[in-house]
Order: C-alpha cells, then sequence, then structure tokens
C-alpha cells in the first residue's frame, strides 16, 4: 500500500483482540441488498408486479429466507425494488440465490440512472459493541478509496454518463468529516444535521448506527449507497465480498491506528476526480463525467488495483471464492465501460462469469477430469508416481507442468496419497 500513514489513537486493538473481532464480525455479518432495476420497454407495471411479487414469494420476515431469500418487493420511481434479505455471505449460496432471482425476471430488464443497488451490513445477532475504531477505520478507508470504489462499482451506459448522478449517494458531507478529530458518533450528528445531503443520501450511510454511552457501536449496520444498479449476478455476488473484505481489514487496520485518507495534494486531487466522477451536471438523472479521459481512467485504474492489493490477504482467506478475481476484472474494465463498449448485461454476466470459472471447490474442468482419472482409477499397476504421472497426463492430453498443478490443488481440497500396492494414486477424502 502506498504511503500507509495512520492517525495514532489510544484506543487501538491488540493483535489478540484484533483477531477476536475478525473472526466475530465474520462470523456474525449479514450482507443484504436493495436490487433496483426498471421493466422492459412496453411492460406495464401494474400487470406484471403482482406476478412477480408471486413468483419471488416474498417473506416479510427477517428471521425467515423464503423461497428466493426475498424480504419484500416495492414499487420503485425507477421501477422495481427487490429488498434481498441479509445473510451471512458464502460465495456459492450467494451465486445461486442471485442466479435464481435473475431467471424469474422479464428479458429486458434494464438499469436506468435513477436505478441503484445498495448494500447494507449488519450484525443482527452481535451481543457486545463493536470498538469505535474499526468504524472509524471503515469510514476513512471508504474515503481514502471513495473514486476508486465509485469506478469500481459504476454501471452507466457511456463514457459522458460512467455513473449516476450524485444526489443518490453524495460524497459531499464525507469528505469533509475525518474520524481525527472528530469521533464517529459525532461524525454522524453532523451528517444528520446536513442541509446539504439528506442523511440517508450519504455516500457511506449511517443513520442506522447507534452507539453506546462510550461511543462504541451498539447497533453496527452500514448501508453503501454508492454502487450503480447491476444486472449481473457475478459482479453484485463479488461486491458482496468486497464489502466484507472492507469491514475485516479495518479490523486489522485498528491494531496500528486510524488509516489517513493521503497527502494533501494527493486527497485534494482524489476529491477532484471524484467530483468528476459524481456530480449532479449529467442528463437523464446521470452524472457528466466527460471530464474522466484516458488519463485519469489510468489513474483511477491504479488506484483500484492499490485498493485490491490491500484486501487481497483478506480474500485469500477465503476458499472456493473467485470473487477477488471478478473485481481484478471489474478494476480494469467496470460494467459502466463494459456497457459503453456495447455489451449487454447478459453478455458482462457471461464475461464475468467466465473469469470465475472454478467451482465452489475451486476446481476448474482440467482439475475434475483429472480427479474422475484418480477415482476410476484410469492407471494402475505404475512402479513409481512419476510413471503414473506420466500415463495420466498422456491419457488426458495434460503437459507435466499441468499435472503437477492439478494435483497441488487436489490435494488440498481432498487430500492425495501414493497406493504402492496398487500402483495408483487414491485420495484421503
Amino acid at each position: 500500500m502506498k504511503e500507509p500513514l495512520l492517525f495514532r489513537r489510544d484506543d487501538t486493538l491488540s493483535h489478540e483482540d484484533a483477531l477476536y473481532w475478525k473472526d466475530l464480525l465474520y462470523r456474525t455479518i449479514k450482507i443484504g441488498t436493495e436490487l433496483e432495476f426498471a421493466l422492459p420497454k412496453g411492460l406495464r407495471k401494474e400487470e406484471f408486479f403482482p406476478h412477480l411479487v408471486e413468483t419471488l414469494q416474498p417473506s416479510r420476515d427477517l428471521t425467515n429466507l423464503g423461497a428466493y431469500g426475498v424480504y419484500e418487493v416495492e414499487n420503485e420511481h425507477c421501477g422495481v425494488e427487490i429488498q434481498i434479505l441479509g445473510r451471512q455471505p458464502y460465495y456459492k449460496t450467494l451465486r445461486e440465490q442471485y442466479r435464481a432471482i435473475f431467471a424469474v425476471l422479464p428479458p429486458g430488464i434494464r438499469a436506468r440512472p435513477t436505478c441503484g443497488l445498495h448494500f447494507h451490513v449488519l450484525t443482527p445477532t452481535l451481543a457486545e459493541p463493536v470498538p469505535e475504531i474499526v468504524l472509524a477505520n471503515v469510514w476513512n478507508l471508504v474515503r481514502r478509496y471513495a473514486p476508486e470504489l465509485r469506478f469500481l462499482t459504476s454501471g452507466g451506459g457511456s463514457r459522458a454518463a460512467l455513473c449516476r448522478r450524485r444526489n443518490y449517494t453524495s460524497h459531499l458531507e464525507m469528505v469533509k468529516w475525518s474520524p481525527v478529530p472528530n469521533a464517529m458518533p459525532q461524525i454522524q450528528q453532523r451528517l444528520r444535521e446536513s442541509y446539504a445531503v439528506p442523511e440517508h443520501n450519504n455516500f457511506l450511510n449511517l443513520e442506522h448506527v447507534q452507539f453506546d454511552e462510550a461511543g462504541n457501536v451498539k447497533d453496527f449496520h452500514l448501508e453503501f449507497r454508492f454502487p450503480d444498479a447491476d444486472l449481473a449476478p457475478t459482479a453484485i455476488v463479488a461486491k458482496t465480498f468486497l464489502f466484507l473484505a472492507l469491514v475485516l481489514k479495518s479490523v486489522e487496520l485498528s491494531q496500528y491506528g486510524v488509516i489517513h485518507v493521503g497527502r494533501i495534494h494527493e486527497w485534494r486531487r482524489k476529491v477532484q476526480v471524484l467530483d468528476w466522477l459524481s456530480n449532479n451536471r449529467g442528463r437523464l438523472a446521470t452524472s457528466d463525467t466527460q471530464a474522466i479521459t484516458d488519463e485519469v481512467l489510468e489513474e483511477l485504474r491504479a488506484g483500484t488495483q492499490e485498493l485490491l492489493e490491500l484486501l487481497k490477504p483478506i480474500f485469500d482467506r477465503w476458499e472456493y471464492n473467485p470473487s477477488f478475481e471478478v473485481l481484478a476484472l471489474l478494476a480494469e474494465s467496470p460494467n459502466s465501460l463494459l456497457r459503453a463498449a456495447g455489451r449487454s448485461w447478459e453478455e458482462i454476466e457471461v464475461l464475468l462469469a467466465e473469469r470465475a470459472k472454478r467451482d465452489e471447490l475451486g476446481l476448474d474442468q482440467t482439475d475434475r477430469r483429472l480427479m474422475r482419472a484418480i477415482e476410476l482409477a484410469v492407471a494402475t499397476g505404475c512402479a513409481a508416481q512419476e510413471i503414473w504421472q506420466g500415463e495420466v497426463a498422456r491419457a488426458l492430453l495434460l503437459t507435466p507442468q499441468e499435472i503437477e498443478e492439478c494435483l497441488t490443488r487436489l490435494d488440498r481440497v481432498r487430500g492425495l496419497r501414493w497406493d504402492a500396492r496398487l500402483g495408483t494414486m487414491a485420495f484421503r477424502l
């Protein structure tokens, strides 16, 4: 990470406390979304809406996932809003859930500029307050990388309108308030009293957060409002883990202080780029992003890569989860640039799904072929493991390097052993 400046604090977490809070939050955090979209042209909402509600079977119960994990289906000014219940993130489960929801939506749904995708990160079962320094780090980590996060989650349809209008996800108050010297309860109060930005429209919305008398967080409920509408399930799931990683990284940073937004000239540049990305000057509820030149795009890509490098150790601990690979692609070409290049939402989903092609075990098609060959004892009676590898490599048309890499992955997932009696490889699990 470039210039990892930190505000010194007296309430930093010990290493043991950081481990405790990372584990506890990982176990208790639930992430839900507000998924907004416009209906296809020519489809009347009053005719389709009852059918959608009947199909999705919203539970209207925060403790009951129901058939699709949908809490409620609402009329929204942009079209329809599906409120998806918060659940503990697990890649395979989330991917199947979002694909199932999109499978019942009508072909041709649209992401109009008035549509958004809000992520709620909350801990409804947490029985003790979260240290205030953790929230301070979430706040400043989002501030430090606000232009990059806005870019990464942008979904507009043209280079001149990469994002929706600032009104719905304003950064104007956020860039003003630092958690040093202000405490997070003070910042929340400033946001609440603002005449410039309605409290619920802040870039990172803190209106649901509650503090105890000591200033720690007794109700940890954040709303990340800045993502644009997204109609690619694979992207939505990857972004879910992005926000989980941001929170867990904030716990790690809390061992050392509160992350700084950067040196003054660099911070001013970030605010300038954020103003270019997110403003109210565009047409039809869009932001006017004509100031985002190719040079500025490269600047945003570099900053987004820096953010992902900072978060990568968090992602590396999650097995069978290709979210980082998907985010790496979006860091280079977010949905907005893919759409501006002429790709449909269906084509974007195919592209991202290909990047996430490894299955829930982290295995690709070649790994599966090798696993099948081992289970079916394609090669037996070999005098040594090296001879067995050569025979299987020829049978599956693999290079020696490829079969070594496949065996390493299979050993991690299922455990491998050499059976000298049978002259073949076998699984332990």
